[in-house]
């Protein structure tokens, strides 16, 4: 199973955009989905992430009131709605799933935490 990020585009500073996470071949119900993001030259970090039954949400700090973690789990779907975007979001976006709940410690563990992995998505801010 692989989870594929979807909904990258090269948007303006201040813009807003929304990602879309889904399973190929599977599904999120009873997983924790993050989303990461990795910068030219820099390591992945992550963004955000949501819990099975959306109890649970985290939010890195450059991005909070900013961004909004949500599901769908009748969709198999995991969204990142981005506003007020800067040049600093500029990055390839990418969801992953766990069976941990999302927390601080879970976030702060890093991608190491998260698997099925699939191809990101593109976000350029830019003007």
């Amino acid at each position: 199973v692989q989870l594929q990020a979807s909904g990258g585009g090269l948007v303006q500073p201040g813009s807003s955009l929304t990602l879309s996470c889904t399973a190929s071949g599977g599904f999120l119900d009873f997983y924790s989905v993050g989303w990461f993001r990795q910068a030219p030259g820099k390591e992945r970090e992550g963004v955000s992430c949501i819990s099975s039954t959306s109890h649970k949400t985290y939010y890195a700090d450059p991005v909070k009131g900013r961004f909004t973690v949500s599901r769908d789990n009748a969709k198999n779907m995991v969204y990142l709605q981005m506003s007020s975007l800067i040049p600093e979001d500029t990055a390839v976006y990418y969801c992953a799933r766990t069976l941990e709940t999302c927390s601080d410690d879970l976030m702060a563990v890093g991608p190491e935490s998260f698997g099925s992995w699939g191809q990101g998505t593109l976000v350029t801010v830019s003007s």
